[in-house]
């Protein structure tokens, strides 16, 4: 696992924050977080799917410098999460964030956090990483870990990004 704080340039990653925290930003209700109807619910935007771009070129253009920053030779999902703030911390079931075919599928994960709270990334041999602004956490696309809710913040919001 790498862990890389303030892992693009102040200027450009406070240009990535206030877009994707912004007003403007075409959130998608998703009634489930682990699975559908699982008894929560996120927002989400993808930006890149398996299929390749699923969004406006003004979003791209957005995350841009972080898909550059990677030098991935393809980027199989990308998407933005948004959890709203709960009143004790919930974890949420580990997971794969790319699991069609991921037995197969060898390749890198990515957690690039958009702002800091008390939220975090766990995975299952307890290691937890905290939401900090501009970090990003990369490992092995097989490793499970799970993500949790927030109470010190009205929402959580971290980049998921998925590539070889």
């Amino acid at each position: 696992m790498n862990i890389y704080k303030n892992f693009l340039p102040k200027k450009t990653f406070k240009k990535i924050q206030s877009e994707l925290m912004s007003d403007q930003m075409p959130w998608y209700f998703i009634n489930g977080v682990d699975y559908i109807n699982d008894g929560f619910f996120k927002f989400t935007y993808v930006f890149i799917d398996e299929y390749g771009i699923n969004c406006r070129e003004n979003f791209m253009k957005v995350i841009q410098p972080l898909l550059s920053k990677l030098k991935a030779k393809r980027f199989y999902l990308v998407k933005v999460n948004l959890l709203t703030k709960t009143d004790k911390i919930i974890e949420y079931g580990y997971h794969t964030d790319f699991d069609k075919g991921c037995e197969q599928f060898d390749g890198k994960t990515a957690v690039y956090y958009i702002n800091t709270c008390n939220g975090y990334t766990k995975f299952k041999n307890g290691k937890k990483i905290k939401s900090e602004e501009n970090k990003l956490i990369e490992f092995n696309t097989k490793i499970k870990h799970k993500g949790s809710s927030c109470t010190d913040e009205k929402i959580r919001v971290a980049i998921n990004l998925n590539y070889k």
